[in-house]
């Protein structure tokens, strides 16, 4: 298990070098990292943890599909067009605020009722943040990296409880580059720059 973890957190120190960047080519790494960790967390008990994983293989085919259909030619003369990096509209935070507390209360409800978990709330607070930070990446919202430095940080603290040192060493990486992937991609979000994809 320890080999498997430690792929799985090799592959996520590339999707997260690809998220800095912006490069689509992100939601293939976010393809290969979630199959990996339906094992780990399962082997470790963490089962809010290893369903978001189904999400998030789901979430990333749609990321696909986002960020690929903003990036389709209109004609021959065009030049491929990125999909922008933008703000969250205000009036999209009460409606995720109340998805979020729903998911939360649901997943710590189906933990304690259904598993023999021993950190229900942690586990689904991370798993159901992780359902919103996954939708406002695939809509490409530049405060997705306020919900991932959150995510990363209870995820670093919940690893270490369980044992999983290399998985809550890469969340610890994950915090720390998080906080400047925000600042890069509000650079990119002003100056209007065509996002890496090579």
């Amino acid at each position: 298990m320890n080999y498997l973890e430690l792929f799985g957190t090799l592959v996520g120190l590339v999707y997260l070098w690809l998220e800095y960047r912006a490069s689509i080519y992100l939601w293939l790494a976010c393809i290969i990292m979630p199959a990996i960790y339906l094992v780990v967390y399962y082997q470790a008990g963490l089962y809010a943890d290893f369903g978001i994983n189904v999400y998030y293989l789901i979430a990333s085919v749609y990321g696909w599909i986002v960020w690929s259909r903003g990036r389709k030619k209109h004609d021959a003369q065009q030049e491929e067009k990125e999909i922008p990096i933008t703000r969250m509209p205000f009036r999209k935070y009460f409606p995720l605020t109340v998805v979020f507390v729903l998911c939360w209360v649901f997943i710590a409800w189906i933990l304690i009722k259904w598993t023999d978990s021993s950190v229900p709330w942690t586990d689904s607070f991370t798993t159901a943040l992780g359902v919103i930070a996954m939708w406002m990446l695939a809509r490409k919202y530049v405060e997705q990296w306020w919900a991932w430095m959150i995510v990363d940080w209870v995820c670093c603290a919940l690893y270490i409880y369980k044992e999983l040192y290399f998985t809550s060493a890469l969340y610890g990486v994950y915090a720390i580059v998080a906080f400047f992937g925000w600042r890069k991609w509000l650079s990119l979000m002003r100056t209007g720059s065509r996002t890496e994809n090579e």
